[in-house]
């Protein structure tokens, strides 16, 4: 090859910038000199860039080919029938639609049934499809609630494809309460992952120690306990709440003593919630030296005396001394000594008498909402079913004359301690005494879809506010819960309500129409949440190929090529 390729006719090797500002200017503006002294064209112009780019990369040595990851891991659950596939890819592109703004109109809002529909799928047992991953992704990135379905339902191919993308990074990090433990049955790579492993790995490997082992997982814990943060070591105490036993009572009274006022406290209240542990005694001392039965009248009543002080042993069981703005010392301490009794304590005291007759003792000297408050917390720290039912009383009784607290937060957290089905009959009773605008709280506790007896209080209240002329959207979060949570079997019970009802004198105007889109609404999501159901229970017979695990393993291999 000759050393030089410059004729006459071509610049003398110019620096790159000039060549590309006389192309930029134009070489009559910004002209290059020939080998001869001329002044280049257009053409010469060219032919330089072209020498210039030919000796560039002469120079240059061939590229490495870049690693190819490695391949996606099988998944052995079978593929979605074809028509819950179109279902899921249509609820996906959906999510990505700008927002309409304004009025909802009467069609469903896709976006709010993708969570639903992703664990019902995931609990038929069904794998996502490869090619709809990454907008799985993409949907669990912009909407944290999705994490948790989506994670579940990608499986193992959607943590394999958001480890080659840093935006899907969220998946890597949510994976590690199931991904990634070592085999527990190993000692040695137990203590090596302990010792070495980042935090939420060893979040991780605690908990499924402690599933197989308690007394290991507290022995992980003992080891390096006082080398660990406050921080770690908070989250480590609260993992204890799995599996509370007896068992970890040594453990939680020497943490007790921690450095750190959350530590301290944390372990304070899961040793309250172990009846028989040696802090619960403590604090049933110091609780029914404060409350005791009142005989000097006719009849059995409840007397308090609230502690005059809070000495360094309550601080040390986990009373806090300094109360919340706006609350008396006294009855701040009252009511911590009272939630950490437990309960059984209390029908001892008070001659066998049932958490139902204790609650509507009177109280003296108007103790009786902190006393009732307590008792509510205790309930709820204890799981106690029983206590749960006497603080909620009957479903009818006005809010200010119940035997528990009024807090509507309060009597979710009782609730929540009920079976489900007793849970549904309360609310449903709560609804049709008090109406909808005091039981949205409520009805978050309650399990999906809902029993038929709630679900039909919901809408016979929605019913009776449309009829009175109330505003719509004044009802719209219930509304949306209701889309969510009925059971799609009465959309034809409903249909009734999607005409436009008169209006009547006073009402709201137009709210007779904006209650017929909000009903016409509602039933259109509960049929589409029926097909949606249909479509995932589809038998697999139906598709080609038949049923079975060898064409799970088929499809697996072709979608596996395709990834």
């Amino acid at each position: 090859m000759p050393t030089d390729i410059t004729t006459p006719d071509v610049p003398v090797n110019p620096p790159w910038e000039d060549l590309v500002t006389s192309a930029l200017l134009g070489t009559d503006r910004r002209p290059l000199r020939a080998a001869g002294g001329t002044a280049a064209g257009p053409v010469a112009l060219l032919d330089a860039a072209a020498v210039h780019t030919l000796r560039r990369r002469a120079a240059l040595r061939p590229a490495t080919g870049a690693v190819l990851p490695v391949p996606a891991p099988a998944d052995p659950r079978p593929p979605l029938p074809a028509a819950a596939r179109r279902r899921l890819a249509q609820l996906l592109a959906d999510r990505s639609a700008p927002p309409s703004g304004g009025r909802r109109g009467a069609a469903p809002d896709l976006t709010e049934l993708i969570p639903q529909w992703l664990a019902s799928a995931h609990a038929r047992g069904y794998r996502a499809p490869a090619e709809l991953l990454p907008a799985l992704l993409d949907a669990a990135r912009a909407r944290s609630d999705l994490r948790p379905h989506v994670l579940a339902f990608a499986g193992p191919r959607g943590l394999w494809l958001a480890g080659l993308n840093p935006e899907w990074r969220f998946a890597l990090r949510a994976s590690h309460r199931g991904a990634h433990r070592p085999d527990t049955s190993d000692p040695e790579a137990v203590r090596r992952l302990w010792e070495e492993g980042l935090f939420a790995e060893r979040v991780a490997l605690l908990g499924a120690v402690r599933e197989q082992d308690p007394d290991a997982a507290r022995s992980l814990l003992t080891a390096t306990w006082s080398t660990e943060r406050a921080e770690d070591r908070l989250m480590f105490v609260d993992s204890l709440r799995s599996g509370l036993s007896g068992s970890d009572e040594a453990f939680l009274e020497e943490a007790l003593a921690d450095r750190s006022r959350n530590v301290r406290s944390t372990a304070a209240e899961l040793l309250s919630a172990l009846p028989g542990s040696a802090l619960a005694r403590r604090m049933a001392a110091r609780a029914t030296s404060c409350v005791n039965p009142d005989r000097t009248g006719g009849d059995v009543s409840i007397a308090v005396e609230a502690p005059h002080e809070c000495d360094a042993a309550m601080e040390r069981d986990g009373v806090v001394p300094v109360p919340p703005s706006g609350r008396g010392e006294r009855s701040w301490w009252l009511g911590q000594l009272v939630e950490a009794t437990p309960l059984g304590v209390w029908r001892e005291k008070f001659g066998g008498r049932t958490a139902q007759e204790l609650v509507m003792l009177p109280v003296s000297d108007g103790w009786d909402a902190e006393l009732h408050a307590a008792w509510c917390r205790a309930a709820v720290r204890q799981r106690d079913p029983g206590w749960a039912r006497a603080l909620l009383g009957a479903p009818s009784t006005p809010l200010a004359n119940g035997p528990g607290t009024v807090s509507l937060a309060e009597r979710s957290k009782l609730l929540a301690t009920l079976p489900p089905s007793e849970r549904a009959l309360w609310v449903a009773g709560f609804i049709a005494a008090h109406g909808l605008s005091e039981a949205f709280q409520l009805l978050g506790v309650c399990s999906v879809p809902w029993d038929g007896p709630l679900g039909r209080a919901v809408v016979d209240a929605l019913d009776i506010a449309r009829d009175a002329g109330s505003y719509p959207w004044s009802f719209s979060g219930v509304m949306g819960l209701a889309e969510r949570c009925l059971n799609p079997a009465e959309a034809d019970r409903l249909a009734v309500l999607t005409t436009t009802p008169d209006e009547p004198e006073g009402a709201s105007p137009g709210a007779g129409g904006y209650w017929s889109e909000a009903f016409l609404r509602l039933v259109s999501t509960l049929r589409l949440r029926a097909a949606m159901d249909a479509e995932l229970a589809q038998d697999r017979q139906d598709r080609p190929g038949g049923a079975g695990t060898a064409t799970g393993r088929g499809s697996d291999e072709a979608e596996g090529g395709r990834q």
